[in-house]
């Protein structure tokens, strides 16, 4: 078998790149019920009531921590979407753990390239998160929505060519509370310079973030 050398964009993509979180912030109610004059002494202050008579609502934050990223998608799904690839993943070094953890698996098996990247970021309420995942998805235009997926699923699928190469990426953005769950996947055929058809990777990355989002669900929460 003759030796291949990959395009200067899927080398490229081969260097992780580690995305920065989101922050949150405090939701606050409006003045708590006034203490009829009738009474001569201070009703006492319910939980969350400030002194100065405005009660603050905590933020909506169900998770706690990013869940182990390699051990988020099955074996058998990695052998079938990344054909070659060691099934363990390569965990890509994170500046906070607790909050952005990624995974990543590639693979050149005879002529046809894949890779997966599965990614998970914990902000600090609900409303951060949502913030955060509708300004990603208005940077990626002619996608399509991901139902029954988490609180918001999103799904956008490329084609690009460089140097007569086609390459076809699919990203799956999902929203879970206050986490947000996103997955890359692409590939490449060196023999017929041609990419994997729409259909293939845009399934194959929306069956990686179901079983990511399904990882989060069933691990630890606060």
């Amino acid at each position: 078998m003759r030796t291949l050398s990959l395009p200067i964009a899927l080398t490229a993509r081969i260097s992780p790149v580690v995305v920065l979180a989101a922050a949150g912030w405090v939701l606050t109610s409006g003045p708590a019920t006034t203490t009829p004059a009738a009474e001569k002494e201070s009703a006492p202050r319910s939980a969350g009531e400030s002194p100065s008579g405005a009660s603050t609502a905590a933020p909506t934050k169900r998770y706690a921590a990013a869940p182990a990223p390699c051990g988020s998608i099955s074996t058998a799904t990695i052998k079938s979407l990344v054909p070659g690839a060691k099934t363990a993943g390569k965990e890509i070094p994170s500046t906070d753990t607790t909050l952005r953890r990624t995974c990543s698996w590639n693979a050149l098996k005879g002529y046809d390239y894949r890779w997966l990247d599965v990614s998970f970021e914990i902000t600090e309420s609900d409303v951060a998160a949502a913030k955060s995942y509708k300004e990603n998805i208005s940077e990626k235009s002619g996608g399509g929505g991901v139902p029954g997926v988490g609180d918001a699923g999103y799904s956008v699928v490329n084609l690009t060519t460089q140097d007569k190469q086609q390459t076809r990426e699919g990203v799956v953005m999902i929203q879970v509370s206050n986490a947000l769950v996103t997955v890359t996947y692409n590939g490449s055929d060196f023999e017929s310079k041609k990419a994997p058809s729409t259909d293939e990777i845009n399934k194959g990355a929306i069956k990686a973030a179901k079983e990511a989002v399904a990882a989060l669900e069933s691990g630890q929460k606060t």
